[in-house]
């Protein structure tokens, strides 16, 4: 281990989800840059939807720390790269301070995050109707690890400057560093998967301002600061051994626009790091695809957007010709529901998508997959051998519904809690589309095994084709049928 790496950092964790952590981040992130701070912005768990807030208000990208899915030392490595050259780090926390993989452990929660960077944490406690309460609330948090450091309380939905002033009467230790009063006009718009992401038209910057504005006069910036320059220095874990050496070079077309948005940014680096380049590209706006040798298409609201992603068939007639090329694709989610046969939307009305995997994603009005889920890949595909294990998350409101025999599956995926497994992922030549959203620093081969597949196909060598994904499992070299599409 290197010498420590003196980082000021907090993290503002919850009693609860829906306390009002997004909230208190992204105002004391704005109130904090205000003050000339450059700060650093990280997510704890799987969420997409917060992270776009955080890097709108800090003007840098949020990374997500997963301990479940990522592993100590990956999240010690991605916190020390994100946060070089911050003079602050804010990490909002997931669910309840001490809510994780395990009602009986640690594991996959808030704490483990905030133990494994020795960083204080901020409780957001949901203080409307409470009084002297908030001490036992205090009290007992703080209590039940006694390896974490609590260094203050935020009291959210604050009735009054007096109510406040109860309320740090009342605290005690860990102290009340301030609160925010209740005020609808702060709040961020809501759909059915949380917040809206942070997109101007639907989150204008008058309310982040104001969420900042309303941050720096109510709550004790000076106290806060100096609980995060009181961290102690981190060791820098020593570098992951690599996998091998880059794979590429290769370019590599990231779909990226309100219909596909959803992608971890460790992802991205991973594959940046393998020697890829990133082209963003537009589906819903670009009428041709770029020059790229590989195509990845992220999670994201495509069936908020179906019908400008279907009457767009120019790039879809060029999606389907590079598959038909041979050319590697990796979807997830949303991109998998793009490269379906069509989406049907809740209205029950069907827009036409790529045409890739022989399905309909069929959208229901409540929730369909939730969790976190263990991933073993069953035969050979764009993201390298079979029996390539990896981690990731499920949180959809559709569901596939094939058009015509089986799907088969490429994936065997299990639940953390050890349900039953089922088979999973779907496509034909180079195509591999899932509803899971993996995350690669489980397995760093994933990343570089997709590299290659492009790398390859970038030197007119496609190598071993990702065939069918039928429990046949039938594997053949070269290209897949000149019609791109898979067979029924």
């Amino acid at each position: 281990m290197a010498e420590g790496v003196p980082i000021p950092r907090l993290v503002v964790a919850g009693t609860a989800s829906g306390v009002g952590k997004t909230t208190i981040t992204v105002g004391l992130a704005g109130a904090l840059r205000a003050r000339g701070l450059r700060v650093a912005v990280f997510k704890c768990g799987p969420d997409y939807l917060d992270p776009t807030y955080h890097s709108r208000v800090a003007g840098v990208p949020c990374e997500n720390l997963d301990g479940w899915m990522m592993g100590r030392e990956a999240v010690l490595e991605t916190f020390l790269r994100a946060s070089e050259g911050a003079d602050l780090a804010l990490v909002e926390g997931v669910m309840g301070l001490y809510d994780g993989a395990s009602p009986t452990s640690e594991e996959g929660s808030t704490a483990e995050i905030a133990k494994w960077l020795s960083a204080p944490v901020v409780l957001v406690v949901d203080v409307s109707g409470m009084a002297r309460s908030v001490a036992a609330v205090a009290a007992g948090f703080a209590g039940f690890d006694r390896d974490l450091r609590l260094a203050g309380m935020v009291g959210n939905r604050v009735g009054s400057r007096a109510h406040l002033d109860l309320l740090r009467r009342a605290a005690g230790s860990p102290p009340v560093v301030g609160g925010m009063p209740r005020d609808p006009s702060l709040a961020f718009p809501e759909r059915h998967l949380g917040l809206h992401t942070a997109d101007p038209r639907a989150v204008p910057d008058r309310l982040l301002e104001a969420c900042a504005e309303r941050t720096a006069e109510w709550l004790d910036l000076d106290r806060l600061l100096e609980a995060a320059r009181g961290a102690p220095p981190l060791r820098r874990p020593a570098p992951a051994r690599r996998p091998g050496p880059p794979r590429g070079p290769c370019r590599i077309g990231v779909a990226w626009d309100e219909a596909f948005h959803f992608y971890y940014e460790d992802n991205l680096r991973r594959l940046e790091s393998e020697g890829a380049t990133l082209v963003r590209f537009s589906p819903l706006r670009e009428s041709r695809l770029p020059p790229v040798d590989g195509l990845y298409f992220g999670g994201g609201y495509p069936e908020l957007h179906a019908e400008t992603l279907s009457g767009n068939l120019p790039l879809r007639e060029d999606v389907a010709a590079f598959a038909a090329r041979g050319g590697p694709i990796y979807a997830e989610c949303g991109g998998l529901m793009y490269l379906s046969a069509g989406i049907r939307t809740v209205e029950d009305r069907r827009h036409a998508m790529v045409g890739l995997i022989p399905a309909e994603a069929v959208m229901a009005d409540r929730l369909r997959s939730l969790g976190y889920v263990e991933v073993e890949t069953q035969v050979p595909s764009v993201l390298g051998p079979a029996g390539l294990r990896f981690r990731g998350h499920q949180f959809r409101y559709s569901e596939l519904r094939p058009l015509a025999g089986d799907l088969g599956g490429a994936y065997r995926i299990r639940g953390r809690r050890g349900s039953e497994a089922t088979l999973e992922g779907y496509g034909s030549g180079g195509v591999l589309a899932s509803y899971v959203h993996a995350h690669w620093a489980s397995n760093p081969t994933v990343a570089a095994g997709f590299v290659a597949a492009c790398a390859r196909y970038a030197r007119g060598d496609p190598g071993t084709a990702f065939c069918r994904c039928s429990r046949r499992r039938s594997w053949s070299r070269g290209r897949p049928p000149s019609s791109g599409r898979a067979s029924s």
